[in-house]
């Protein structure tokens, strides 16, 4: 039995695309299973395309009607078996039934269905994927990181103010207003989330993923000032113990953060441990 499974925005273009591989253009010659029916995203994310199954219906076979035959003149109606003569002197089972020539008819050459080496039919699978060929540039990808950021404060009924800029060909986004500190968390939390949150945007939208600073209220800011504040005082205490010191978990930027301070400082050397998420920096002294 012929199936094909597609992917679709609806439920509806995941059939079209299904039956248009199948070469089926009714669809009541086509069983359609909806395997998922998909999810709109909140501000482009977290959606899910819809799913479907359709496999083709077999096809009815027409019944060939027999016509019984009349007992002939002489045989026995009683079907006992035994043999009696007909008018024409012979018995009736010297009588031949002429068979008739075969259907001459060309029907050609069967299709066959496509079938694996196991002997069953092959299964298709059609997925509805377009993507554009050409990546758009950093100056696109700013102003998608930009409209959801915007699109984000009014989910959230914050007042703010969204700027972008692009230096280094890093793409720095910017969320000020006094009710955007809601939008830090504890420890930045929220801030890593918004974070995370634009870069799959922009890779989804763009098909491109830019080195990005996100801060939100100043945060980034002071938090890279604070952790420059601790490790200059966590490498005089290393230098004044002789033993290496671990700091807790970061993300990327905080350790970077952490390794810049540390590398200006002689007598201390700093490296990283650990898998992420729970990678670490450690300070030791300097061979």
């Amino acid at each position: 039995m012929e199936w094909v499974e597609a992917v679709g925005k609806t439920v509806d273009e995941a059939v079209d695309a299904a039956m248009s591989a199948l070469g089926e253009t009714s669809k009541d010659a086509v069983n359609i299973e909806v395997v998922d029916e998909g999810k709109k995203g909140l501000l482009g994310l977290g959606g899910r395309e819809a799913k479907v199954k359709v496999t083709v219906k077999p096809k009815k076979k027409r019944r060939r009607r027999t016509k019984g035959r009349k007992p002939q003149n002489g045989q026995s109606k009683s079907g006992d078996g035994k043999s009696r003569k007909a008018k024409g002197g012979k018995p009736n089972g010297s009588q031949q039934r002429r068979k008739g020539p075969k259907d001459s008819r060309d029907r050609g050459p069967k299709e066959k269905k496509p079938t694996a080496a196991n002997g069953s039919v092959e299964k298709k699978k059609v997925v509805v994927d377009k993507k554009p060929e050409d990546k758009a540039d950093i100056e696109e990808q700013a102003q998608v990181a930009r409209e959801f950021a915007e699109g984000l404060l009014e989910a959230f009924g914050l007042d703010g103010v969204v700027e972008t800029r692009v230096e280094d060909d890093i793409l720095y986004v910017d969320i000020n207003g006094e009710q955007t500190e809601a939008l830090v968390g504890r420890k930045g939390a929220v801030v890593q989330a918004v974070h995370e949150l634009t870069r799959t945007v922009i890779q989804r939208k763009t098909f491109g993923a830019p080195r990005m600073r996100l801060d939100i209220a100043g945060y980034a800011a002071r938090r890279r000032e604070a952790l420059k504040i601790y490790a200059g005082r966590l490498a005089e205490t290393v230098i004044e113990d002789g033993r290496e010191a671990m700091l807790e978990p970061m993300n990327a930027a905080d350790r970077k953060v952490v390794h810049d301070a540390i590398a200006e400082i002689d007598g201390v050397r700093s490296f990283s441990e650990g898998e992420e998420p729970n990678r670490s920096v450690v300070v030791a002294p300097a061979d």
